[in-house]
């Protein structure tokens, strides 16, 4: 079975190649991102000087190559804007953390553009429109529905599908995946927590979709059905973190809808960067938090969140003797013990990224995920979030602000958030879009002829 692996990663650039030619381009960029995502195996190939090839590159390399050969005028019309400038630091900011600790800046630098700036870009090139948007946002609830099976066997039997499809163990840590009475499904992923990440998304655009009347009907299906099935579903991958993201993102889409006021996506949005500055800064206390949170959840329950801040604070401390640019990945933003083993644990993004690249690297990466969703809020306000063509982009950048907001904690690269990111860069570079319904023009000439009839009569 394992011969299936490579026969799948380098044979999806072909498919994706006919994806291109068997649908319009936007379609095709949506379906390549979410079927890679969902379906292709954990495996990597090393390249020289290049990143390992994953199904994040066979993704982006599939794509870009597509664009080239089939779409070429969109590139080279393409228009760079202000709100580009987060992911073009955070793209390149390695070259100098790497050459001020002497390592090569090649390989860490086409990472960081393979992983964040070519998902943005390609979002951008083909998604930057309340259209665009919209088709994404089906793209995603579709892709939901379609994990439904494995996430409810793997719920019953265990993360057993990636080893039964493809040969190997994706999650050997079994004793992670156990969660409440049953199994945290892992499916084709890195990590349940990624799973449930991915099927709260889902759950939250077809619970927004059904609410604001955005669609009717899926594949010929009620669209209430199935966004109540898709939630349903969510809820047994038994991932309590993501069902916190759940009930906040709820909150906030119907503050918009019932109060016409993006204030709780702001606070959001403002709370994450108050905790980045305090705990970069060093300001952060673990105790402070704890003394918090144990009478409300108990010492047992915290414990791991507690190793996880105590963690943070040595690693920040690291991080923080070169502040900057980072330790880039000479090792110099790990832990050691007095045997000079590395005892690091590095749970969150938001760490590994201020340690790897410094406060310019953790800046420029956040900034790009939630920036374009502050302009968002400017330039559609939440009174318009109900209305059938701005409430798929909504509920994307809600569900972005999720996805940075458990990142705080929790480290799960997906790059279909870095494409919902650039999709909405896109539409707020641009003038907003008309809400109108377009009115059909009646003719006047049948009521000549109506006239004419009636004076001959």
């Amino acid at each position: 079975m394992q011969a299936l692996i490579p026969i799948v990663m380098f044979g999806w650039i072909p498919i994706v190649f006919y994806l291109f030619v068997r649908y319009p381009t936007q379609r095709a960029v949506i379906i390549s991102f979410v079927v890679a995502w969902l379906f292709l195996p954990q495996a990597s190939y090393p390249i020289p000087l290049l990143p390992p090839y994953t199904k994040i590159s066979a993704s982006c390399y599939a794509i870009l190559l597509a664009t080239i050969v089939y779409d070429t005028e969109r590139i080279t019309t393409f228009k760079p804007g202000w709100l580009d400038v987060p992911v073009l630091i955070c793209c390149f900011s390695p070259i100098i953390s790497q050459v001020t600790n002497g390592g090569s800046p090649i390989s860490p630098t086409f990472n960081q553009i393979i992983t964040w700036g070519m998902p943005y870009f390609l979002g951008r090139l083909y998604l930057g429109s309340l259209d665009g948007l919209r088709q994404l946002a089906i793209g995603i609830f579709a892709g939901g529905l379609a994990y439904i099976p494995f996430t409810l066997i793997e719920g019953v039997k265990g993360p057993i599908l990636h080893q039964m499809i493809y040969g190997v163990n994706a999650f050997e840590d079994w004793g992670q995946a156990r969660r409440m009475g049953g199994w945290r499904p892992v499916v084709f992923m890195q990590h349940g927590l990624m799973v449930g990440v991915w099927m709260m998304t889902a759950a939250l655009i077809g619970v927004w979709l059904w609410q604001t009347g955005t669609l009717k009907k899926f594949q010929g299906r009620n669209i209430k059905t199935l966004a109540i099935v898709l939630t349903v579903a969510f809820f047994l991958c038994r991932s309590t973190g993501a069902y916190t993201l759940f009930a906040i993102a709820l909150l906030i889409l119907f503050c918009a809808k019932w109060f016409r006021t993006s204030l709780p996506l702001l606070f959001v949005i403002g709370y994450i960067a108050f905790y980045l500055y305090v705990a970069a800064s060093g300001q952060f206390s673990s105790q402070d938090v704890m003394s918090v949170i144990n009478p409300i959840f108990g010492e047992e329950r915290s414990a791991s969140l507690k190793f996880r801040f105590d963690m943070e604070e040595i690693l920040g401390e690291k991080a923080r003797q070169r502040f900057l640019f980072g330790w880039g990945d000479s090792g110099g933003n790990r832990v050691y013990n007095q045997y000079g083993k590395d005892i690091s644990v590095t749970d969150s993004l938001w760490i590994i990224a201020f340690g790897t690249y410094g406060a310019v690297g953790l800046v420029s990466l956040f900034s790009s995920l939630l920036l374009p969703v502050v302009v968002f809020c400017v330039k559609y306000p939440a009174r318009t979030w109900s209305n059938p063509k701005v409430a798929p982009a909504a509920a994307l950048g809600v569900a972005l602000t999720m996805y940075v907001f458990d990142c705080v904690l929790n480290a799960m690269t997906n790059p279909i958030f870095a494409v919902i990111a650039g999709g909405i860069s896109g539409l707020v570079l641009k003038a907003p879009e008309s809400l109108k319904a377009k009115k059909t023009k009646i003719s006047s000439q049948p009521k000549r002829q109506l006239l004419v009839q009636q004076k001959s009569g």
